[in-house]
């Protein structure tokens, strides 16, 4: 599968951004999808994951009731809402993909198949 995320910006504080991630290649209900980020100097770190039919979503715990991850098989995308977006999410945003996800999804980058190529976010406070 390829994925390509978009959506990112240059938003101040306070404000939102919806990143999508499309998918094409096999098929996209086929994988469990995760979002991850990497801030300038630091590690890839995990940000939300969703489930192949999207009954089942987990999320770091600092974006908890920010940020929300949704998936339209329909359309073979995932989006990720940012709300109250502060200037730590400033960070390379990647969308990845898990073919053999089982009962609980990874939220390790090494628990993902296939990624992105990023899309970048920067908050100015």
């Amino acid at each position: 599968v390829q994925l390509q995320a978009s959506g990112g910006g240059l938003v101040q504080a306070g404000g939102s951004l919806r990143l999508s991630c499309a998918a094409s290649g096999r098929t996209f209900s086929s994988y469990a999808m995760g979002w991850f980020r990497q801030a300038p100097g630091k590690e890839r770190e995990f940000v939300a994951a969703i489930s192949r039919s999207g009954d089942r979503i987990y999320y770091k715990d600092s974006v908890k009731g920010r940020f929300t991850v949704s998936r339209d098989n329909a359309k073979n995308t995932v989006n990720l809402q940012i709300n109250s977006l502060k200037p730590e999410d400033t960070a390379v945003y990647y969308c990845a993909a898990d073919y053999s996800a089982g009962v609980v999804l990874p939220t390790t980058p090494r628990g993902y198949d296939y990624w992105g190529q990023g899309t970048l976010v920067t908050v100015s406070s």
